[in-house]
């Protein structure tokens, strides 16, 4: 056991949660054991007592309680929650790592943060993607549940908020490929049509969903955002199904997926905004093709590109394909190779 300490908060490490910045300091403590140290009094900042959620300032004074050493809580007992199984997908799924980040290739399936009734995220399994830091990997964006594809964490806080600012100021690059059912009459576009969000019919709002807005109705929709989306045909099959890129110019929760149902080109096994019925007959709207395609939802976050938040270097990444894709892009006779890595720079 440690000594009782009087820890000064740097000003690196102001306006945080307490909570948060002990747990950065001493990662072996848990954050049912520091809301228990915080009610006792234990934990106290300038001497007086404090709740986890109390943010902390550059120069308050800490006292930290003795606290057990680091290794008698070994990094096996931090991951002991999550399954063999589980760690092994997870660190199977890294497609770049160096210092400072980490791209996955996210499954389809697999939530990135837990809510209602998600218990099993990337969030969570992060603890397997320490490697050699001391902290698990920090989220910077998102992707939907059932989307798969290039999914990016930071090594450390100060990177984290880089990549934060580097996504919100639309500062990188990200092309989606989706197939679709039916074909666009404009092979290339752009949709700006408004999102704003309807809630669901559960108790906790589950079926919660965003129902496109006509651009010159946005300003006077309650709750409506503006939200482009840009597109181009890839390849067609007749005029049944398409292989789209996309690139969400906004990032609108379920942007490309509400955009592209409402132009009448659904995500080929999106039921939620493109329907359940299970035929499409070639007009463009009905969300999946039947027979042996997939019924999951052909939506994946194929490239990332942008400046590397530490030595400024460009930085591109490309996340092969999931199962089920793999398989309908075969059956359709589509080849990644086949097509430009960015076919809207390739229009000039």
């Amino acid at each position: 056991m440690s000594r009782v300490q009087h820890i000064t908060v740097k000003e690196d490490e102001k306006d945080q949660r307490l909570d948060r910045w002990f747990r950065r300091r001493f990662p072996h403590v848990s954050q049912g054991r520091i809301e228990k140290l915080c009610r006792k009094g234990d934990i106290r900042v300038d001497g007086g007592r404090v709740k986890p959620a109390t943010r902390i300032t550059a120069g308050q004074v800490v006292r930290i309680p003795p606290l057990p050493d680091p290794e008698q809580i070994t990094a096996q007992a931090r991951v002991a929650h999550i399954s063999n199984d589980d760690m092994a997908m997870i660190q199977n799924a890294v497609i770049y790592r160096d210092d400072h980040i980490i791209a996955l290739n996210k499954p389809p399936g697999l939530a990135v943060q837990g809510g209602s009734k998600q218990t099993r995220h990337v969030d969570g399994l992060a603890e397997a993607l320490r490697f050699d830091m001391d902290e698990k990997p920090k989220l910077v964006h998102r992707l939907d549940k059932d989307t798969s594809g290039i999914l990016l964490l930071a090594r450390t806080r100060v990177v984290a908020a880089k990549l934060t600012q580097a996504f919100r100021h639309r500062d990188t690059r990200k092309i989606y490929w989706a197939a679709v059912a039916g074909v666009p009459t404009l092979r290339m576009g752009t949709i700006r049509y408004g999102l704003v969000k309807a809630s669901g019919h559960g108790a906790r709002g589950e079926g919660e969903k965003m129902h496109c807005i006509a651009p010159d109705d946005i300003a006077s929709t309650e709750g409506a955002k503006r939200a482009t989306t840009d597109y181009a045909v890839l390849s067609a099959l007749g005029g049944r199904v398409s292989w789209m890129a996309l690139v969400p110019v906004t990032g609108r929760t379920h942007q490309l997926r509400a955009h592209m149902a409402e132009i009448g080109h659904p995500i080929i096994g999106d039921g939620k905004y493109g329907g359940a019925g299970q035929e499409n007959l070639g007009d463009g709207w009905g969300a999946q093709l039947g027979g042996e395609i997939s019924r999951k939802l052909h939506l994946h976050a194929r490239s990332l590109a942008l400046l590397h938040p530490v030595t400024g270097v460009p930085l591109s990444l490309t996340a092969p394909l999931p199962e089920h894709m793999q398989k309908t892009w075969k059956t359709l006779g589509w080849e990644p190779a086949d097509v430009p890595v960015d076919p809207f720079e390739d229009e000039g």
